[in-house]
C-alpha cells in the first residue's frame, strides 16, 4: 500500500467546499484540481478530481456526476483540536452558519469545550479544545 487518503465526494459544490475548508484553516492549501471537460462525464467544469490539504492532511475529492441516495454521515467526521478558545469559536461559527449543530458548543467533560457539527456541505466534524493537561506540545 503506498498511502491513505480520507475521500469526499461532493455533487457539484467540491472547489467551494475545498475553497471554504482552506480559508478557514490555517497551513492549509488546495494542491490539484482536474476538471471534466466539455465531453463530460460531469457538467464542464466541475471537479472531476481533486487533492487539498487541512494543516498537512492531505484529502481527496470529486463532483460526482452520478446521482446517489445517499450522502455524508456523521459517522465519518473531521476531528479538530484547536490550540485556543478564540479559535475553537471562529470555527464553530463557521462551520456551523447554515449547516447542523449535531452537538452544541459546550464542556462534556473530557475537554474544555467540544461540538460536533455537519457543515452547509454535509460533512461532519469534530471541533475539540483539550483540556489544559492533555495539550501536548
Amino acid at each position: 500500500m503506498k498511502k491513505v487518503t480520507p475521500f469526499l465526494m461532493f455533487e457539484g459544490n467540491a472547489e467551494k467546499a475545498m475553497n471554504y475548508y482552506t480559508s478557514l484553516i490555517e497551513d492549509s492549501e488546495i494542491t490539484s484540481i482536474t476538471r471534466y471537460g466539455a465531453n463530460g462525464p460531469g457538467d464542464e467544469g466541475t471537479v472531476m478530481e481533486a487533492t487539498f490539504s487541512l494543516k498537512g492532511q492531505e484529502f481527496m475529492c470529486i463532483d460526482s456526476y452520478v446521482k446517489h441516495k445517499f450522502t455524508f454521515t456523521p459517522s465519518f467526521s473531521i476531528f479538530l483540536t484547536c490550540e485556543s478558545e478564540e479559535e475553537m469559536d471562529r470555527l464553530y461559527e463557521k462551520l456551523s452558519d447554515d449547516g447542523e449543530i449535531l452537538m452544541p458548543l459546550d464542556d462534556y467533560g473530557f475537554s474544555q469545550k467540544f461540538a460536533w457539527i455537519a457543515d452547509q456541505f454535509g460533512v461532519s466534524w469534530q471541533i475539540n479544545l483539550p483540556n489544559k493537561q492533555e495539550v501536548h506540545g
